[in-house]
C-alpha cells in the first residue's frame, strides 16, 4: 500500500511539470483540497479504470519526451528577413519563434491525447476531482475538443497559407535568377553593340570635289528655272508649241531640287575645327538656317493648280526661284577654283546683265500683251502682221528694245500710258544703277589684272631715273633693261618672300620642300643629312638671276655663299674670261666647301675658280650666315657636314692633313683668349660702375641718418606734450 501511494506521488510530480503554468496553479489548489477533504479519493483515482489511464498517459509523455529529445525543432531559415535583421532582431525573433513553438508543441500534445487518449485526456483532468465536480468537467473537455478541432482547421489554414507563401518566394526567387540571367545577357548583347562601331552615313564634306560637282548639278535645273519660267509665262505660244518637254524638264528639276534639300541635311559643318557627321546635328543645324524656309517654299507642289487652270500656266512654278542661291554659290566656288579669275569675273558679270535684259524683255512684252499689241507706237506690233508674228520677232523685238533702254543708248519709242511711263521709268533707273555698278566693277577688274604690270613698270622706271642721274653707261643700262625684260617674259618678277608672308610657318615650309628639296638633296654634302636640317636649309634658299656673261663669282674672292643651278648653264673660264675648261648645267653646284670653313683647306674659304654665265641663269644661293645658323641646332650633322667636307678635299688634294690633324688653331686660340680679355674688362668696368652706385647711394643714407638724429636732438619737451595732447583729443 504504501508502495502504491509512493508511486502515485511519483506520477503526480512528473505530471505536475509537464503540465502548463496554469494548469499547474489550478491542479496545485485542487490537491490541497483535496488532500484535506479525504483521502478515499486517492485510492479509488489508484484502482481500476483509472489507474490504467494514468500510467498509458505515462507511457505517452515519456515517448514525446524521448521524440522531441531525438528529434530538436529548428527555425526554418528565412532569407529574406536574413536581408533586414540586425543581430539583436535576429536573437529577438528567435527566442519568439522557440516561445511560439513551445505553444504549437502544447497545443499539438493536447490534440493528440483527445484523438489518440480519450480515456486518458478524461482521467488526466478529472483524476483529482470529486464525483460532483465530473459532469462540469465532462462539459469542458467537449467544449476544448472543439476549440481544439478548430484550432486544427485553423492551422491546416495556416500551414496552406505558409506553404503558398513559400511557392510564391520560390517563383520570385526563379523570376529573380531568370531577370538577372535575361540583365546580363541585356548587358552583353549591350557590349556588343558598344564594341561594335557605329554605322557610318553618308555625309557631304563642303570641302570636297564632291560638293563642287554637285553645285554644278544643282545650278543646271536653277538656271534653267530662272530663265524659262518667265519666258513660257510671257509668250504663251513657246509654252503651247513644247508643253511635254517643259513638262519633263520641269519634273527633272523638281526631282534634283528634293535630292538637293537631302544634300543639304547631310552637309557637313566645322564644329572646334572638326567636321559634324552626326545626321541629328546636321537636320537641326540645316533647319535654323534661313535657306530651309526658301527650300520648303521651293518644293511646294503648286504645280497641282494645274489640274484646275491647266498646264499652260507655269507662273505657278515662280516659287522655284527661291533655290538662286544654289546657283550663286556654284559661281562663287568656281571663281576660287579657277585659274583665270578676272577672266570668270567679267564672264560672270556679262551674264547678269544678259539675264536682267532677258527678265526686262519678258515683262515688256507681258505689259503689251495686257495692253493690247499694236494699240499705239511703245507697245509691241500687232502680231496679225505675219513679219511681228513669229515667235522668233517676238522675243527679239522685246530683247532689243530692253538693251537700248537699260544701256541707255538708242533711241526708242516714246510711251503713251501712265503705266508705259512707270515701267520706262522704272527701267532707266534700274539701268543706271546696274551698269553704274557695271563700270565700277569691270574697272576694278582691269586694274587688278594690270596691278602687276603697273608695280613692275614703276620699279624699271625708277631705276631708269637713277642711272640717268648718275649717268650710268649705255651698254650697263640697255643690260639692266634687258635683265628686267627677261624677268617679265618669264613671270619670275614676283618675290616669294613678299607672297608666302601671309602663310603660316608650316605650310611656307611645305611650299619650300615642294619647290626646292629635291634641288637641295642632289648636293653631295646635304645627301645624309637629317629631314630637319634640309627643311631649315630649304627655308633660307635665295633665287638669283643673272644675265648673259655675269660672273657668279672669280679666282680668289672670298666665299659667302654656295650655288645651286636650277635652271641655265654655267662656264669655268680661264683668266682670260674665253677659255672654258667645263659647262655646268641644271642641278649642278659649287662652293660648298667654302661656306664650311674646313681647317686645313690649302684654298681657305677663298674661290679656286672663274665662272661665268653663259645665257641667263636662275640659281638658288645659300649664305654661310645662314647655314650656319641652321647647324647651331645640329651639332652633329656639322661634325658630318665637315668630314664629308675633309673627304671631298683629301680627295682632290687640296687639304692640310697636318694642319687638319694638328688640333686647335693657335691663331684661333689667340682670338678667343683676346675675347674672353675684352669680356673680362668689360665686366670689370660695368662692376666698377655698380660699385660708384652703392658708395653713392650708401652715403646718401648716412646723410639722411645724420639729419634725422640732430632734429631728434633738438625736440624740447614741451613739443612731445602737445603731440601727445593732441592725440589724446584724437582717441577721445
Amino acid at each position: 500500500m504504501k508502495l502504491t501511494i509512493h508511486f502515485h506521488e511519483l506520477f503526480r510530480v512528473v505530471t505536475f511539470s509537464a503540465l502548463p503554468s496554469s494548469t499547474r496553479a489550478h491542479s496545485l489548489c485542487e490537491d490541497v483540497s483535496e488532500r484535506t477533504t479525504s483521502s478515499e479519493s486517492h485510492r479509488r483515482s489508484f484502482t481500476g479504470a483509472a489507474a490504467m489511464a494514468r500510467l498509458s498517459y505515462f507511457f505517452f509523455m515519456l515517448r514525446n519526451w524521448a521524440s522531441h529529445r531525438m528529434h530538436p525543432e529548428t527555425e526554418r531559415h528565412d532569407s529574406f528577413l536574413d536581408r533586414f535583421r540586425g543581430p539583436e532582431l535576429k536573437d529577438v525573433a528567435s527566442r519568439e519563434s522557440n516561445a511560439q513553438s513551445v505553444g504549437q508543441n502544447d497545443a499539438v500534445r493536447k490534440r493528440n491525447l483527445a484523438t489518440k487518449w480519450p480515456l486518458a485526456t478524461y482521467n488526466m483532468n478529472n483524476c483529482n476531482n470529486t464525483d460532483d465536480k465530473k459532469e462540469d468537467k465532462k462539459e469542458e473537455i467537449k467544449k476544448d475538443e472543439k476549440k481544439d478541432e478548430k484550432d486544427e482547421k485553423k492551422d491546416e489554414k495556416d500551414e496552406k497559407k505558409d506553404e503558398k507563401k513559400d511557392e510564391k518566394k520560390d517563383e520570385k526567387k526563379d523570376e529573380k535568377k531568370d531577370e538577372k540571367k535575361d540583365d546580363k545577357k541585356d548587358d552583353k548583347k549591350d557590349d556588343k553593340k558598344k564594341a561594335e562601331p557605329p554605322k557610318e552615313i553618308w555625309i557631304m564634306d563642303p570641302a570636297a570635289d564632291q560638293y563642287y560637282k554637285w553645285l554644278t548639278v544643282i545650278a543646271g535645273p536653277v538656271f534653267y528655272n530662272l530663265m524659262m519660267i518667265v519666258t513660257r509665262a510671257c509668250f504663251n505660244e513657246l509654252q503651247n508649241s513644247y508643253t511635254k518637254l517643259w513638262l519633263f524638264l520641269d519634273y527633272t528639276s523638281d526631282f534634283i531640287y528634293f535630292a538637293d534639300t537631302f544634300v543639304r541635311s547631310r552637309t557637313g559643318y566645322l564644329e572646334q575645327g572638326l567636321l559634324v557627321k552626326d545626321s541629328k546635328k546636321l537636320r537641326d543645324k540645316y533647319r535654323t538656317t534661313s535657306q530651309f524656309k526658301y527650300d520648303m517654299i521651293s518644293m511646294i507642289p503648286t504645280d497641282l493648280l494645274f489640274l484646275k487652270f491647266g498646264y499652260n500656266n507655269p507662273e505657278f512654278r515662280f516659287n522655284r526661284l527661291c533655290k538662286l542661291s544654289r546657283l550663286f554659290e556654284f559661281f562663287e566656288r568656281t571663281e576660287t577654283r579657277t585659274s583665270f579669275p578676272n577672266m570668270f569675273r567679267i564672264s560672270n558679270l556679262v551674264l547678269y546683265i544678259l539675264v536682267i535684259i532677258h527678265w526686262n524683255a519678258c515683262m515688256f512684252f507681258a505689259i503689251s500683251k495686257t495692253i493690247g499689241f499694236g494699240s499705239d507706237t511703245w507697245v509691241y506690233p500687232n502680231i496679225s502682221h505675219p513679219e511681228h508674228g513669229r515667235l522668233a520677232r517676238k522675243y527679239i523685238y522685246s530683247l532689243y528694245w530692253s538693251t537700248l533702254t537699260l544701256t541707255t543708248i538708242g533711241e526708242t519709242p516714246a510711251p503713251v500710258r501712265d503705266v508705259e511711263y512707270l515701267f520706262v521709268i522704272a527701267d532707266f533707273l534700274t539701268g543706271v544703277l546696274i551698269f553704274a555698278s557695271i563700270v565700277g566693277n569691270v574697272g576694278a577688274m582691269i586694274s587688278n589684272m594690270n596691278a602687276s604690270r603697273a608695280e613692275f613698270q614703276a620699279k624699271i622706271d625708277s631705276i631708269k631715273q637713277y642711272m640717268q642721274f648718275r649717268k650710268v653707261s649705255k651698254d650697263l643700262e640697255a643690260r639692266v633693261i634687258k635683265w628686267f625684260d627677261y624677268l617679265w617674259t618669264e613671270k619670275k618678277t614676283c618675290d616669294e618672300k613678299e607672297v608666302l608672308k601671309n602663310l603660316p610657318d608650316k605650310l611656307k615650309a611645305e611650299i619650300a620642300i615642294n619647290v626646292h628639296l629635291d634641288t637641295l638633296k642632289k648636293v653631295r654634302i646635304f645627301q645624309d643629312c637629317e629631314a630637319g636640317l634640309l627643311i631649315e636649309l630649304v627655308l633660307k634658299l635665295q633665287p638669283q638671276v643673272f644675265s648673259p656673261g655675269d660672273y657668279i663669282c672669280k679666282k680668289g674672292d672670298i666665299g659667302r655663299e654656295m650655288y645651286i643651278i636650277k635652271e641655265g648653264k654655267l662656264a669655268v673660264v680661264a683668266d682670260d674670261g674665253v677659255t672654258q675648261f667645263v659647262v655646268l648645267s641644271d642641278g649642278a653646284y659649287f662652293g660648298e666647301i667654302s661656306i664650311l670653313g674646313i681647317k686645313g683647306s690649302k684654298a681657305g674659304n677663298r674661290r679656286t675658280a672663274n665662272i661665268r654665265s653663259v645665257g641667263y641663269s636662275d640659281l638658288f644661293a645659300l649664305s654661310k650666315d645662314d647655314l650656319m645658323e641652321a647647324l647651331t641646332e645640329y651639332p652633329d650633322a656639322k661634325k658630318a657636314l665637315e668630314e664629308k667636307g675633309k673627304a671631298i678635299l683629301m680627295k682632290d688634294n687640296l687639304i692640310d692633313e697636318a694642319v687638319a690633324n694638328a688640333g686647335a688653331d693657335p691663331k684661333d686660340m689667340e682670338e678667343k683668349v683676346t675675347h674672353l680679355q675684352s669680356n673680362l674688362d668689360l665686366m670689370q668696368t660695368k662692376f666698377a660702375q655698380l660699385m660708384a652706385q652703392f658708395t653713392s647711394s650708401q652715403m646718401r643714407i648716412k646723410n639722411r641718418i645724420t639729419d634725422m638724429e640732430s632734429k631728434v636732438k633738438s625736440i624740447q619737451p614741451q613739443d612731445l606734450s602737445e603731440v601727445v595732447a593732441d592725440k589724446d583729443k584724437k582717441v577721445q
